[in-house]
């Protein structure tokens, strides 16, 4: 089984469980991607540092309680939402990606790790129902797409996390722009001070903007 010496470096306090779940995902991401390509093959062998602990930025900006339910648009193989609800098992992760094959490797990654708390839907964001309490992204679409989403799904008075219900997304580059029309509400926080003396993310950010 592999070893995750960033994972574990900078999350030390995981259960036994979540470290062999965590260790299983590299290699299941690289069998899955030789069949379907959801993580570019170029980049398959920095998969713990560039998706793992890059999805896991959010766990480190929030934690999700019992009961909390989270919703991943476009979710691909299913990141961020299969670090998360690893470390996140009381709560439920519902993984959302509009590409069937796509939905297929996360809830094949999912199973095999014995995952119960996420669900894995074909389903264009647009058309979701609610309710949750969040939604995640990395990287899927531009921030005003997701709130349109979000304002869909969202319930912002059933709040039972320590963070007002609303959006938490994984960007990089300059937003200036994107986030422009929430620059009162938004908070932005540079990943590199979670994860330090890691160059790959600098410039790489957790965007939270409640509802």
């Amino acid at each position: 089984m592999t070893n995750l010496p960033l994972i574990t470096q900078y999350f030390p306090d995981l259960s036994e469980q979540q470290r062999q779940q965590l260790a299983q995902l590299p290699e299941l991401y690289r069998e899955w991607n030789a069949k379907i390509n959801v993580i570019s093959r170029k980049d398959i062998d920095n998969v713990e540092e560039h998706h793992l602990l890059h999805s896991l930025a959010i766990a480190r900006f929030t934690r999700f309680g019992d009961g909390v339910r989270i919703y991943d648009i476009g979710t691909g193989g299913g990141l961020p939402g299969i670090p998360l609800a690893i470390l996140f098992p009381q709560a439920h992760f519902t993984l959302v990606d509009s590409i069937g094959k796509k939905v297929r490797v996360a809830e094949a990654i999912a199973e095999t790790i014995g995952l119960t708390n996420v669900t894995a839907i074909q389903e264009r964001g647009e058309r979701l129902d609610g309710p949750c309490h969040y939604v995640v992204s990395r990287a899927a679409m531009p921030a005003g797409d997701l709130m349109r989403i979000a304002q869909r799904v969202v319930d912002p008075k059933d709040q039972i996390g320590a963070l007002p219900n609303g959006v938490i997304m994984l960007k990089g580059g300059d937003l200036t722009e994107e986030l422009k029309p929430y620059r009162r509400i938004c908070s932005i926080e540079e990943i590199e001070q979670y994860f330090p003396d890691r160059p790959f993310f600098e410039n790489k950010k957790v965007i939270y903007i409640p509802l």
